[in-house]
């Protein structure tokens, strides 16, 4: 992997970033590097790798039992639209839907990009997030306490 300052973040391909990988990019960078990022035009492409590889990351014996829906809704930093995914966790699977539906989550957690970059990158705690405002939860509380467990989150 190249050299964090000579990362072209508008034309890598996020598709071939490994997690671990990735997780480092998200903790070398500044802040205004990834709000600048996540503002732009790669901004869905990355939400949709990060969904995308939720799949492939879940520990099924971690949430053994549960059948929960999250909603994720990634705030956008100008006027524009937010971002929304849905990710469902039971029967030993997570998959993710790109969109709301019309389904009621048992929990929905609101932030914007670059905290969510940081919080599935393992750059953040989702605690912390909470307590500072950052992150905007609404439902199962301990469902969400337990998210991290869920999954195998890369540490840079």
């Amino acid at each position: 992997m190249a050299a964090l300052d000579d990362l072209d973040l508008e034309t890598l391909d996020f598709g071939t970033v490994e997690p671990r990988d990735f997780a480092r990019i998200v903790k070398g960078l500044p802040a205004a590097r990834i709000a600048e990022l996540m503002a732009g035009r790669q901004r869905r492409r990355v939400l949709d790798e990060v969904f995308g590889r939720m799949h492939t990351l879940f520990k099924p014996d971690a949430a053994a039992g549960r059948d929960a829906l999250v909603r994720w809704r990634i705030t956008a930093a100008d006027d524009g639209p937010d971002d929304v995914y849905e990710t469902h966790i039971g029967g030993g699977a997570c998959t993710v839907t790109p969109e709301r539906t019309d389904r009621e989550p048992q929990l929905s957690l609101v932030m914007a990009a670059p905290e969510f970059l940081k919080l599935v990158s393992g750059n953040a705690s989702g605690p912390t997030l909470f307590f500072t405002r950052k992150l905007k939860l609404k439902g199962d509380i301990r469902l969400a306490g337990s998210l991290t467990y869920f999954f195998d989150i890369p540490k840079a």
